[in-house]
């Protein structure tokens, strides 16, 4: 995915999820594997906002193919 789209999916509904996914994007986004990435980027394009705050807060747990994503999103916080 090229970084212009990348960027805008990054760019949530809730200043909260911007935060954390701009900064999953800056500290973790250069490390992180190809899978990695792919599952991220996927998880962005299907996920609603209030799951993906509560997930990332801890409120909720995720589907199990997105806990090591979500975990990443957590460390970076």
């Amino acid at each position: 995915m090229e970084e212009g789209k990348l960027r805008w999916l990054l760019r949530r509904g809730m200043k909260e999820l911007d935060v954390l996914t701009e900064r999953y994007y800056a500290q973790r986004w250069p490390s992180a594997t190809e899978a990695e990435r792919a599952l991220f980027i996927q998880m962005l394009q299907t996920t609603e906002d209030p799951d993906l705050w509560s997930w990332s807060m801890g409120y909720e747990q995720p589907p199990e193919i997105y806990a090591d994503v979500v975990e990443q999103l957590r460390r970076h916080h």
